[in-house]
């Protein structure tokens, strides 16, 4: 019972994240419509579907003051960054094969080499700089710095043809839409359907922001309902009001950030790509989630350590929880450089390499759970994790 109770909590989580972030998705898209493909799957998309990260660190590091939440929020982005470039494009490129609209599909290897490039480069200079026993404001001013240069850069590089012309069409496929019969009103709020609670008729610019604003609200309220059953299950005892006192799993809770809060905070990347992907672009499906994983790592962590520090003071991590930063980060670092290996090894992505990075996420899940139960094999690998970057003295 004491781990079902936090696997309820969190299965509510996931459905919530997913209803809101479809709303946050129609909005976010809207006021992105503009944008060239690629560009909006890497920006608009990307952080349209990672502001469940941004909650979720917030939470833990806000609710729990300390350098546990801080490490909770590593576990929630980091294993977010790996669900993303592991999970995610695979199931992409299975839902296209497996209804029959194609056998592989085929990506542009330039835009796969500059977000894979930009995210491999992100996660370095986040082993290097979040690395010693105190981080301060500054440590999460440089993430969100780093993050701020990638759009720059992509907005740069978007060239004279950035902008569609595609706005007509995009009217016309409204219209259509519109044509479907809607859910009543009273269906739509008791279902949290909050995009056609929101819109009624078309989207336009009145009212997709409120639909955007209240999307943002639900994800944010049921991040810190994620982070309580988190905190929950890896507690040794924890307290249910009028329930009763119940037992956890005793485990880190980086631990369980990396495998539940992840998974779960990912949602909207996952229906996203899946959805960008059976329209035909491929692109935004697969920059979405590599996107996702630049936004995650320097926004999502980097704004509540910055925000934090600035209220309560320097975070000072005891030495056991910078030894399982370092393993975690340079694992991340090394996962990381080979899904963009994978990726960009060909301009296409088949049955092969989505089984191939489902099969990594799944040892890299068995890892996890070895770690947490104080495996032997996997503790040899995590002192070889640690060492080496000891020995570049990175750490």
């Amino acid at each position: 019972m004491g781990i079902i109770i936090p696997l309820i909590l969190i299965a509510i989580s996931c459905v919530v994240i997913w209803r809101a972030g479809d709303g946050f998705m129609t909005a976010s898209e809207y006021i992105g419509r503009n944008l060239s493909d690629g560009v909006r799957g890497a920006s608009i998309n990307a952080i349209a579907s990672s502001m469940p990260e941004v909650f979720t660190s917030m939470f833990f590091l806000f609710v729990l003051k300390d350098a546990s939440g801080f490490s909770g929020g590593i576990g929630t982005t980091a294993g977010s960054a790996i669900f993303n470039g592991m999970v995610i494009p695979a199931v992409s490129v299975i839902a296209v094969i497996g209804i029959g609209l194609a056998k592989r599909i085929e990506v542009s290897k330039k835009v796969m080499l500059r977000d894979g490039i930009a995210l491999i480069l992100t996660e370095l200079i986040f082993l290097i700089l979040i690395s010693g026993s105190e981080l301060d404001w500054y440590h999460g001013l440089i993430l969100m710095g780093v993050y701020l240069v990638y759009i720059a850069y992509m907005f740069l590089s978007m060239g004279k043809n950035a902008l569609s012309d595609d706005s007509n069409e995009d009217i016309t496929e409204e219209e259509d839409e519109d044509d479907e019969p809607k859910p009543s009103f009273l269906k739509s709020v008791l279902t949290f359907d909050l995009e056609n609670t929101f819109i009624r008729r078309k989207i336009t610019g009145s009212n997709a922001w409120p639909l955007l604003f209240f999307s943002t609200l639900a994800i944010a309220l049921v991040c810190y309902l994620l982070v309580v059953a988190c905190e929950w299950m890896g507690a040794d005892t924890y307290v249910v009001p009028y329930l009763g006192t119940f037992n956890g799993l005793n485990i880190p809770l980086m631990f369980v950030a990396l495998i539940l809060a992840s998974a779960a905070s990912s949602f909207p990347d996952t229906i996203i790509s899946i959805k960008d992907a059976q329209r035909g672009q491929y692109d935004d499906a697969i920059s979405n989630a590599l996107g996702s994983n630049i936004f995650d790592v320097c926004f999502a962590l980097g704004f509540p350590l910055f925000l934090f520090t600035i209220i309560y003071g320097p975070i000072h991590m005891p030495p056991e929880l910078v030894d399982l930063s370092s393993e975690l980060r340079l694992l991340l670092l090394i996962l990381t450089t080979i899904a963009v290996i994978i990726f960009t090894s060909s301009k296409y992505i088949g049955k092969a390499k989505a089984f191939t990075l489902l099969t990594i996420y799944v040892l890299f899940v068995l890892y996890i759970i070895g770690r947490g139960s104080g495996n032997e094999f996997t503790q040899g690998i995590a002192d070889f994790l640690v060492e080496t970057v000891r020995i570049f003295s990175i750490r």
